[in-house]
Order: structure tokens, then C-alpha cells, then sequence
């Protein structure tokens, strides 16, 4: 019975660090790292914490600033 979990949290594990991999590159992250990230938001000029930029290698814009651009993104289409 170990034996099945233990294979079954394998594939689960490779599956998810494929979809990672893949999303990391659709979104233009791949090969990217915290340092490529800006420190202050570029739209409100606020600090982009730690944790954001460590999350997001390359992240230009806090979470509130992106939200908001993602949102006025999705009301054009």
C-alpha cells in the first residue's frame, strides 16, 4: 500500500514541476531571478517587498498595480 502513495506522490510531483516549468516560461519568467525584479513599483513607486520579488523573478509592479492592470487588461478583450 506504501508503495502506491509513495509512486503516486511522485507522478503528482513531477506533474506539478512541469506545469511550474511551463508557466515559468509562458509567462516569460524562465531563467529570471530576484535581482532581475524591481524594488520599488514602477506604476505607484512603492517598495515591491522581498517575498513578491523572490515569488516573481522579474516582477516590475506590486500586487495591487498588477491586479489592477491584469484587470483593465481583461475588460479590453
Amino acid at each position: 500500500m506504501t508503495d502506491d502513495i509513495d509512486r503516486a506522490q511522485d507522478l503528482e510531483e513531477r506533474q506539478r514541476d512541469t506545469a511550474l516549468r511551463r508557466q515559468a516560461t509562458r509567462a516569460g519568467l524562465q531563467g529570471k531571478t530576484m535581482t532581475d525584479s524591481a524594488t520599488e513599483c514602477q506604476d505607484c513607486e512603492k517598495p515591491i517587498p522581498e517575498a513578491r520579488r523572490w515569488a516573481v523573478p522579474g516582477c516590475q509592479r506590486c500586487v495591487g498595480c498588477q491586479d489592477a492592470k491584469e484587470q483593465n487588461q481583461g475588460q479590453r478583450r
